[in-house]
């Protein structure tokens, strides 16, 4: 079978999709909006489908593209690694990762990758775990590590570490040094991560078991956040031993002494199913054991 699409159209089309126009695209990918153009329209004819409905001057993405653009991504993925095969060593990867474990748990990795590799080319995307795995199922990474269980159709989760939760509260908390009772934890104020974020979801499978329910007078959208609003006394929280172990280490914030299990939660790497195992992502692979 001959092909009738080449990478350098398929490089087109990723741009144009990511950038709505013709003009901004032709700048990313080195060539004249003519030529860019040519190349699009060459490669919806090869397809025999329209990737774009025209608006204007803006070109937006509709059914057929939504379909093309994660497999494209993968194809100009695995040429990037063909192409990296005898550039001397030099490695590229894109990793997502959720907050908790960008701030608290990657830093050492990244930074042993890069003794290994101080030429390689890394991406970081930091997102809650929801918009991580929409990340790696776009191919926009190369994967993920969450913190929390994916169920998306298209990627493969796999447990990458156990973390320990931790309930905690300002050292002037009511509820701070003393035995608590677990009906006494359901009514306290509780300050959570946002819906979405796999630290929330967690804390809530982990906890409701055993509290029935969580009294959330707050919401923030990051732990360092959470963490500081807990110290001020403004309720309790719970969170990765990692996050708090330097306000527990000064005493700002304490563990709260309840009726509850070891709490912990599965850390997960997450793949998409199509997406090959370049050289990059096997090397920092070995980081992660």
């Amino acid at each position: 079978m001959s092909l009738r699409i080449s990478l350098r159209e398929l490089e087109v089309f990723v741009a144009v999709a990511e950038l709505d126009t013709v003009t901004r695209a032709a700048e990313r990918v080195a060539l004249t909006q003519s030529a860019a153009s040519q190349a699009l329209d060459k490669l919806e004819q090869g397809l025999g489908a329209k990737l774009f409905d025209r608006v204007g001057r803006r070109l937006l993405i509709n059914e057929h593209g939504r379909l093309l653009l994660p497999r494209a991504r993968a194809l100009l993925d695995a040429a990037g690694d063909v192409q990296g095969l005898f550039d001397g060593g030099g490695l590229a990867l894109r990793i997502g990762a959720s907050t908790t474990i960008a701030n608290y748990l990657l830093p050492p990795l990244l930074a042993a990758f890069r003794r290994d590799w101080p030429q390689a080319r890394l991406e970081l995307e930091v997102a809650n775990t929801r918009d991580i795995v929409e990340a790696v199922a776009a191919f926009r990474v190369d994967f993920g590590l969450i913190e929390g269980p994916c169920h998306h159709p298209e990627l493969l989760a796999s447990p990458w570490r156990q973390d320990e939760l931790l309930v905690f509260a300002a050292v002037s908390h009511p509820l701070a040094g003393r035995k608590v009772a677990a009906a006494e934890l359901a009514e306290a104020e509780w300050i959570l991560r946002e819906a979405g974020s796999g630290t929330r979801e967690e804390v809530e499978r982990v906890l409701l078991p055993h509290l029935m329910r969580l009294s959330i007078s707050m919401e923030l959208g990051h732990s360092e956040a959470i963490k500081h609003a807990v110290a001020a006394g403004l309720g309790v929280s719970c969170l990765s031993r990692h996050v708090v172990a330097d306000l527990l280490a000064t005493g700002s914030v304490v563990e709260v002494d309840a009726d509850l299990p070891l709490l912990t939660r599965t850390l997960y790497r997450v793949q998409h199913r199509d997406k090959a195992i370049g050289r990059g992502m096997a090397a920092f692979d070995r980081h992660l054991k």
